[in-house]
């Protein structure tokens, strides 16, 4: 067998620090063989300036909206935004395509090894057959109207068929979910959360104020959204509950989520979920950074959730909310806004912990034998990321 030798000034595993005397062995086709001490590695080590690292995760985009970056304005507030999106996705089949294909490239040159992708069309599949990257397909669905939840399901069933066909198990890299909470029926959960195989889910949550006033007291800037797309809401009738307590019990015990944004979680949610009577067997928080600064809304209270021993994953967002696809500038700027916290634990967010939420972890996420996680050097301020495998 031919074997690659790494060592750098520090070792990563996706779980801890290793000695700067470690040495990394996989095979030519990045299989990790061993981790040894550098007297007994033999010849033929490549030395490098940094931290050796598992491949990143994204654990939130939407490759197919990459034909957007630049088009909406930075700052506008949740509510334009979305409008925006809605009002702009629409452009011709040939331009879409190569923004997705060079999103795709960004990411690998960003040390990007798997990506949670959320797909309201079938236009990222002629990219993912290649396999370059590791994808669970997020197929996601919305409709508010009670009436339409069949129609809005069976709509966003045909793009998971057309997903599906690219894998021998299906279940493992596709799953139907809600977009967010003001964007979904009960009737819709209810076909989501039960559609046979749906085990892994993700949706948008607590993203802003305004979502947070609206699931709880029906009023706020989410009125002018409905008004936008002339949908009318009178009939809604807010539960009164905690935003949070008002639709996370749609989802089941057994099943998996990932809650994408959460700049608005405070203590109470973060209190309900501890103690909720019937809780969801994996719930992962996704922040997204430069998204958020990007279109306008705050950043998570991170430390709160780390307080409550959250297990946090990153993810990018789109090329409409964020410049670039790159986990690595997300960690910078997680950095700069919350200083305290140590590189290995930004790391771990990044790696194993993304892994772990897409159900990945077998395969990548951590440097162990008979994985294939990728080989990255990271710059020690983490300024700069070099794939090396």
């Amino acid at each position: 067998m031919n074997y690659r030798k790494f060592q750098a000034d520090h070792l990563f595993t996706g779980y801890e620090w290793l000695s700067n005397n470690s040495v990394l062995i996989t095979s030519a086709e990045g299989e990790i063989v061993d981790i040894v001490p550098a007297e007994t590695a033999g010849e033929g080590i490549s030395r490098f300036t940094g931290i050796l690292s598992p491949g990143f995760v994204n654990c939130h985009c939407h490759l197919e909206l990459s034909h957007m970056k630049g088009i909406i304005p930075e700052k506008t507030g949740m509510v334009d935004f979305l409008v925006k999106v809605i009002q702009q996705r629409g452009f011709d089949a040939e331009i879409i395509k190569n923004a997705i294909e060079d999103a795709e490239n960004s990411m690998l040159q960003n040390g990007i090894v798997a990506v949670g992708d959320i797909c309201n069309t079938p236009n990222t599949v002629e990219l993912k057959k290649a396999g370059r990257l590791l994808y669970h397909n997020f197929i996601e669905t919305m409709g508010f109207i009670e009436g339409t939840a069949l129609q809005r399901f069976e709509a966003s069933r045909a793009v998971y068929d057309q997903f599906a066909r690219l894998y021998r198990n299906p279940a493992d890299s596709n799953s139907i979910v809600p977009h967010a909470p003001y964007s979904v029926s009960a009737a819709l959960f209810q076909l989501i959360t039960r559609f046979p195989g749906n085990h892994l889910l993700t949706i948008h949550s607590q993203e802003s104020a305004a979502e947070r006033e609206f699931i709880e007291k029906g009023a706020g800037d989410f009125h002018r959204l409905y008004q936008a797309l002339g949908i009318d809401i009178s009939f809604y009738k807010p539960t009164q509950q905690q935003s949070l307590a008002a639709w996370l019990p749609n989802f089941l015990p057994n099943q998996s989520l990932i809650l994408v944004h959460n700049t608005n979680t405070n203590r109470d949610d973060l209190e309900y979920i501890a103690h909720c009577p019937l809780p969801i067997a994996n719930l992962f928080f996704c922040v997204c950074p430069n998204a958020n600064e990007y279109i306008g809304n705050p950043l998570p209270d991170v430390d709160l959730l780390r307080a409550y021993k959250a297990a946090i994953v990153v993810g990018t967002d789109s090329l409409a909310s964020n410049r670039q696809l790159n986990i690595l500038a997300e960690l910078q700027t997680l950095r700069h806004h919350y200083p305290h916290i140590e590189i290995k634990e930004l790391l771990q967010w990044a790696t194993l912990n993304g892994a772990k939420a897409l159900e990945l972890d077998d395969v990548i996420g951590s440097f162990e034998m008979g994985k294939t996680p990728g080989v990255l050097v990271v710059n020690e301020d983490l300024s700069k990321v070099e794939r090396l495998v």
